[in-house]
């Protein structure tokens, strides 16, 4: 993903840390000095940078701090809290209600993808249960309707546009009208987008905005739009009033921090990131798990509700009756791996768990790892029920190997490498054991009864030192807050 290199960057900066024998101004000062420089090499502002870098040493003050004071955990608490800063402005975005008619105007760039996220916006709101339209008012882009036709007809979405009208004002009026009649209660207004900040550009936004009232403004943001960011997001926002900013191609490889610096531009939030060009390479965005994810930690709460989302509701309490139990057998593993190829973008999926991406989901190998997730699986179709259903990895005999390698058609290295995948994230869930799954939408209360000392033995040795031990575990739980980090680890054992 476009983030990963600045997350693997900030993480081996704190490790470095974690590393050194006394933790003084000079280690402080390297730390802070290396994430800084990844997040310029990732084209976030320099004045950002620079204010982050101050206001950590303004908290980590070394000589203030008392004896036997745990010195990395506060870095390291620091270091989290002035990224949620950097991209949190504090308030909420405008959320719409089911029945209660919405116009939402997304405004940006040409090129940034704009026509592509109001479907994707559409789509995930479709899915929620509201009865979403669009409207075409991008007059200016010739195949603009075409391309909106096309992606709201794939996605079953009413719409409205014209060929023959030039007027982008009297279409979205227009359109919103005649949704507002047929009880549309998300009505979304694509506007025309130009290669540059041009006047007429912003005329004709102003225009569409007094006309049709959006209850919200979206700004869409390329990703790979660089250091340029903060000032075309802040020509937007003194045009027209944005209240919520999309960021589009996180899945390339861009260096993707320039947009979010539309961030501090806009004072707006960013609600979702657009990670693929397929309808449902959409994610909510929520700032305190992103942070996590960025700096390798996991979103724990993120991969329960894909697992709600996914595993049909008859299925849930025996999956998580074996996973609490920690016996993890090979057709556990195949039925996990067919949820996993449900849920969408296996980037997503991988990056919200803790020591699995790595390992299985090396970045910018997404399609490989589909690939060899089915693989396996066909290897899996050729043992038989015994060979599934056993926890004993001995059962697994030469002419066993031999036997599925032919059934299948896979060389006997590939089901040796299945084998071994199965045997690591065994490892990983046998330390589950006692695991307490929430049902949806009790992620809080559960955080309330969080076993650290359960968590400290699922995470990776070294995570767990660079989080600053048992101690740094506990206070980082309490800093995140109940909703974020409960959802994360308050699963994970629910003993008082």
């Amino acid at each position: 993903m476009v983030l990963a290199q600045l997350g693997g960057s900030i993480s081996r900066a704190l490790a470095q840390m974690s590393n050194a024998t006394v933790i003084d101004e000079k280690v402080l000062s390297d730390c802070l000095n290396e994430i800084s420089r990844a997040l310029l090499q990732s084209d976030v502002q320099f004045k950002m940078v620079r204010d982050m870098q101050s206001n950590i040493k303004r908290i980590v003050n070394l000589e203030t701090l008392a004896a036997g004071t745990n010195k990395r955990r506060i870095i390291q608490q620091a270091v989290f809290t002035e990224l949620c800063n950097m991209l949190d402005p504090g308030k909420p975005s405008f959320t719409p209600k089911k029945g209660k008619p919405c116009v939402v105007m997304f405004v940006g760039l040409q090129g940034s993808g704009k026509t592509t996220t109001c479907t994707k916006y559409a789509y995930y709101h479709q899915r929620k249960g509201f009865k979403p339209a669009l409207v075409c008012a991008d007059t200016f882009r010739a195949g603009a309707f075409d391309q909106l036709k096309q992606n709201a007809t794939k996605a079953k979405i009413p719409f409205y546009g014209s060929y023959m009208e030039s007027d982008p004002v009297k279409i979205a009026v227009e359109g919103v009208e005649r949704f507002k009649k047929e009880n549309c209660d998300l009505i979304i207004v694509d506007t025309s987008g130009r290669h540059k900040q041009e006047a007429a550009l912003f005329e004709e936004m102003r225009q569409v905005s007094e006309a049709t009232k959006p209850d919200l403004v979206i700004f869409v943001m390329d990703s790979s739009i660089g250091q340029a960011a903060f000032d075309q997001a802040q020509a937007f926002k003194q045009s027209v009033s944005v209240g919520a900013v999309i960021v589009t191609k996180m899945d390339g490889h861009a260096k993707g921090g320039g947009a979010l610096s539309a961030v501090a531009a806009t004072k707006s939030p960013v609600i979702f990131i657009g990670t693929g060009e397929h309808i449902d390479e959409f994610e909510v965005f929520d700032v305190k798990p992103f942070v996590s994810r960025l700096l390798g930690m996991g979103d724990w709460s993120g991969f329960m509700d894909k697992i709600h989302e996914v595993v049909p509701t008859d299925q849930q309490p025996e999956l998580l009756q074996k996973l609490s139990e920690g016996t993890f057998t090979l057709r556990l593993m195949y039925e996990q791996f067919q949820n996993i190829l449900k849920m969408g973008p296996i980037g997503q999926v991988f990056s919200m768990l803790p020591g699995f991406s790595s390992e299985l989901m090396p970045k910018g190998h997404e399609k490989e790892s589909q690939a060899k997730i089915k693989r396996y699986m066909t290897m899996m179709d050729s043992m038989t029920d015994g060979e599934l259903d056993s926890t004993n990895p001995k059962l697994m005999t030469e002419s066993r190997i031999l036997r599925i390698a032919r059934g299948s058609g896979r060389p006997v290295r590939d089901v040796v490498d299945m084998l071994e995948e199965y045997k690591r994230l065994a490892k990983i869930w046998s330390k589950m054991k006692g695991l307490k799954i929430p049902k949806k939408g009790e992620m809080s209360a559960l955080s309330r009864n969080m076993n650290v000392q359960h968590m400290s033995k699922v995470l990776p040795p070294q995570m767990l030192k660079q989080i600053g031990g048992m101690s740094g575990l506990q206070s980082l739980m309490k800093q995140m807050g109940s909703k974020e980090m409960g959802g994360m680890f308050g699963g994970m054992g629910g003993d008082k």
